[in-house]
């Protein structure tokens, strides 16, 4: 098994494919050789409509996980959460990059319609170019965001080799496309991380998942990584750094790291919940706990996390 951090960083640092790819990242140390900086680019802000389609077999539970994340991201009316919270997480995305990039309507997220496809229309192994053909089925508004969720038993080109989520744009509609998969029985180890032993490096035991589904919490922590990307860098001339096909971005710039002390092979000293030990750095609305990627800091080329 390995074990020098050189040969970690080999072993974990998958490619990058595409524009905004959620890789595997537990073993990797934040990249800060370049400064992540804005390259003058059109962002998304103000209020940010957020369509969904659910592609293959959910539970209502696991549906019900991840929904309430998109929630808490923009409570409105709703109660809400205590602090660190996921709400405070977003703020970062106003305050360090809208704010940097002189944009002065703040980011509020509206969770819009949502569209089931349980039997799997286009089959259960997708091309990447038949992900924005489901994300036009979810309806997405201009200026808004199409989410395509994938199920456990649904394969993605390059899932798991190379990604576990993507974001992209539809440049004549104005609208932007994200993808997750459930990686609970395809690559745990890689995309539910650390809710999973790792696929590489020390085999140190998984941390409990928030909401008891390794699958759906880590689907949420890569959502949250390219809800980042996509508000901050939706055309690909936003704030990123390395080459555009490569992009390190706002979350995907750090990571492996959710907490303070995090280092290869250690999400950091979280936050553990006394009743039933699950792992947490972030709460949400209706008592949800939640596991967030740390957000990159231009201004100081350091990770920024809630606990």
């Amino acid at each position: 098994m390995a074990s020098s951090p050189l040969l970690l960083l080999v072993l974990v640092c998958l490619v990058q494919a595409s524009m905004g790819s959620r890789t595997l990242s537990s073993l990797v140390h934040p990249d800060t050789s370049h400064l992540l900086s804005y390259h003058n680019g059109k962002l998304l802000q103000g209020d940010i409509s957020i369509s969904i389609i659910w592609y293959g077999d959910f539970t209502p539970a696991q549906k019900s996980i991840i929904s309430d994340f998109l929630l808490s991201l923009t409570p409105g009316s709703q109660t809400q959460p205590s602090t660190p919270s996921v709400p405070q997480w977003w703020k970062t995305i106003d305050q360090v990059y809208l704010a940097k990039a002189g944009k002065q309507k703040k980011t509020s997220i509206l969770l819009d319609g949502q569209v089931s496809d349980d039997k799997c229309s286009l089959g259960k192994s997708l091309k990447m170019s038949q992900i924005s053909e489901l994300a036009a089925k979810a309806g997405p508004q201009k200026g808004g965001v199409a989410v395509v969720f994938t199920a456990q038993d649904v394969a993605v080109e390059g899932f798991c080799m190379s990604r576990c989520g993507s974001h992209g744009a539809d440049r004549k509609s104005g609208s932007v496309y994200i993808w997750v998969g459930n990686s609970a029985t395809q690559c745990p180890g890689q995309c539910a991380w650390p809710f999973h032993q790792p696929m590489y490096g020390p085999q140190t035991p998984p941390l409990v998942a928030p909401n008891g589904d390794v699958g759906a919490d880590g689907m949420v922590m890569n959502l949250a990584s390219m809800m980042a990307g996509a508000v901050t860098n939706p055309f690909g001339d936003g704030f990123f750094q390395g080459p555009k096909e490569a992009a390190l971005e706002a979350a995907t710039a750090c990571p492996g790291v959710y907490a303070k002390g995090a280092y290869p092979g250690y999400a950091g000293d979280l936050l553990v919940d006394p009743a039933s030990g699950a792992s947490y750095n972030a709460n949400g609305i209706h008592g949800r706990k939640y596991l967030l990627p740390g957000l990159f800091d231009p201004a100081t080329s350091t990770c920024s996390t809630l606990v």
